[in-house]
């Protein structure tokens, strides 16, 4: 029989890493738990979550992703903020006006009067003093629904990666994955906080100045309208062109960096063996150097747009001024009035140049929203049909029925594959590398889809019932068994919820775990490292198999599981198994023959079809396909020659 792992792979003997290693103490030191009770009596009480998982999006989670259907949900903390920047848009145009009341009675001959310049003043100051505490509360309206909407689109986003297919992680790159859910959302978070409201900000004020300076003179507003505003709406133009594409490119590549860098940190132990080391600072500076060049641009078309709008700023007021200057001459315009009009001519060349600032914030915003409505709108290559049954208790029997598979539309691994299962039949998968093996066994776990033809349990086309009900009567213990961060506890009753004591004793028992647990600074509750690096492959191996244990497969896929393992540890790992496999049905991928000499029958696989099929002692029989393996095997002194 075919199980994963191994011992050896973790170096250092029979379950000896972790003893030379030692393992990360993971609790609270008892010098502290009375002041973390402290903090933890001071904790709101939480809702229970109503987060549930469906294989299926829901109509609303299918709808594009959109800014205003993410605010949508927060119809109350909108309101208030947009209400909050309409009255500090209002607030800040009174001060221009109080300055020329203040000019025109209060300090001009004829009209001198303390009182009138006091009182402007003032009210100048109440002014002042209410738009920074309606701004104090502004921001803190923002800040608290960016944070709500950031945390519905991270959950989104999150559910959707368990919903996508194996092949999509298969291409995709895990640091690509990881900028949309942590840079593209925190530019998406900076925009909701501050970019939204200060744009809309700036927007508004634009407009009731615009409304002020006719008011106070058409004539010069009209030239501000009419020249002015069109110049610059022509660069604001190019610049929006220029800078989308600056931003998207460099949205792609701080994914590059972030794939990259995630994949020399996890590969870090291969690149230190191999003195990769230069080649890797050397490869990593190319792809930081794409993302600085996509920097550059964006730089470059910003240094263009901001100093010509201002350039156009102040060439206009200059402008103005000789044009108003001559109509107060002419007493076609007051003084103050004049005063009045350049100050807010001014504020409204002000939000101009602020909205260069947020419009930068705005494109990186922008293109993260392209980019995450990207990735919530690929579909899982394997999906549940709408009236997806619940599959049945099943007995075990596996059924391939002329199945044809290939990765790509013309690449066939397998070629018309006929084969049965019996329940409680374990069948060992043997032949070369590339053969299909472990393809015929995603098949069975629908990881993928056949190109032609039918899977089956029981007789049920494993295509019309739910991914759940289907899943939870498989068990899979791949060759690198993988545990999470957290305790063995967590990581034992990972398959299934409500898992009791006595049944993790139980697993424990069957696959013989109790030296290791025993020796453990804090047994089922010790803290492991990601991955569990911090143990040998072998001991990672049988908490793979206690986990598949607890999950209660009816079916289960060993995949190459005992191929990096010694002698001394695929012994103890097998003997686990013989317990695992009892009255289940089971799919083994055999890299040893010795796996494949403990199966009920063996099928081996070559060139995408079945060549030979039946118990070990026929197969060696016949002289065929699997007799030369097992005299090739025999000629290696006893040790697996095939690899697969």
């Amino acid at each position: 029989m075919a199980w994963g792992g191994g011992f050896g792979g973790g170096g250092g003997g029979m379950f000896g890493a972790s003893q030379q290693t030692g393992l990360p103490f993971g609790g609270i030191p008892s010098e502290l738990q009375s002041e973390a009770n402290k903090v933890l009596a001071t904790e709101p009480p939480r809702e229970p979550s109503a987060l549930s998982f469906s294989q299926r999006p829901s109509a609303k989670e299918r709808l594009p992703l959109t800014l205003p259907r993410m605010l949508r949900v927060y119809p109350g903390w909108v309101a208030g903020g947009s209400l909050l920047v309409i009255l500090t848009s209002l607030l800040l145009q009174g001060g221009p006006l109080l300055t020329e009341l203040a000019i025109n009675h209060g300090l001009l001959p004829g009209h001198r009067s303390l009182e009138v310049v006091f009182v402007c003043g003032g009210l100048y100051m109440v002014l002042a003093v209410a738009n920074a505490l309606l701004q104090r509360v502004q921001v803190d309206v923002t800040g608290k629904l960016a944070a709500r909407v950031m945390h519905d689109l991270r959950i989104r986003v999150f559910i959707h990666f368990q919903r996508l297919s194996m092949d999509f992680f298969t291409e995709e790159k895990a640091g690509v994955l990881m900028s949309r859910m942590t840079s593209d959302v925190e530019n998406l978070q900076q925009l909701v906080q501050d970019g939204i409201s200060s744009f809309a900000s700036q927007g508004l004020t634009m407009i009731v100045i615009t409304a002020i300076l006719f008011a106070i003179n058409v004539t010069l507003a009209l030239w501000t309208v009419l020249l002015v505003v069109p110049l610059m709406f022509v660069f604001t133009l190019w610049f929006h062109h220029a800078s989308e594409k600056g931003y998207l490119l460099a949205r792609d590549r701080i994914a590059n960096v972030l794939a990259d860098l995630s994949e020399s940190l996890y590969g870090i132990r291969v690149v230190t063996a191999n003195n990769r080391q230069q080649r890797n600072i050397r490869n990593h500076r190319h792809v930081v150097g794409a993302y600085r060049d996509a920097n550059i641009y964006t730089g470059r078309v910003n240094a263009i747009y901001g100093p010509s709008t201002n350039m156009i700023g102040i060439f206009g007021s200059a402008l103005l001024l000789g044009i108003g200057g001559h109509m107060v001459i002419e007493h076609k315009l007051s003084l103050g009035a004049l005063v009045a009009f350049f100050l807010y001519l001014n504020r409204f060349f002000q939000p101009i140049q602020l909205l260069v600032q947020q419009y930068n914030s705005l494109q990186q915003g922008r293109s993260s929203v392209i980019r995450l409505r990207e990735l919530l709108e690929t579909p899982p290559t394997i999906d549940e049909m709408p009236d997806a049954i619940e599959l049945p208790t099943i007995a075990g029997r596996i059924t391939f029925d002329h199945v044809s598979f290939g990765y790509g539309p013309d690449n066939l691994v397998l070629h018309d594959v006929n084969l049965e299962i019996a329940p409680g039949e374990s069948v060992a998968f043997v032949g070369p590398t590339g053969a299909g093996k472990s393809t015929m066994a995603k098949l069975a776990n629908r990881f993928y889809d056949p190109t032609s033809g039918r899977i089956l349990l029981d007789g049920i086309d494993i295509r019309t019932v739910s991914l759940h009900s289907l899943r939870s009567q498989l068990g899979v213990v791949p060759q690198e068994a993988f545990l999470f961060a957290g305790s063995i506890r967590t990581n034992l009753s990972f398959g299934r919820t409500n898992i009791t004591d006595l049944e993790i004793e139980e697993a424990i028992d069957v696959v013989g775990l109790h030296e290791l647990i025993e020796r453990l600074p804090d047994g089922l509750d010790t803290i492991i490292h990601e991955r569990g690096q911090t143990l040998s492959a072998g001991e990672r191996q049988l908490l793979a198999l206690a986990r598949a244990f607890l999950a209660r497969p009816r079916v289960l896929i060993l995949d190459e599981a005992t191929s990096s393992l010694d002698l001394q540890s695929e012994t103890v790992i097998e003997k686990a198994l013989d317990r695992l496999l009892e009255g289940r049905s089971a799919i083994l991928i055999a890299h040893r023959l010795t796996t494949a000499q403990r199966a009920d029958r063996i099928v081996v696989i070559d060139e995408g079809g079945i060549v030979e099929v039946g118990t070990p002692h026929d197969l060696l029989g016949r002289g065929g396909a699997y007799a030369s393996m097992y005299e090739a095997w025999l000629e290696s002194g006893g040790r697996d020659a095939t690899r697969s």
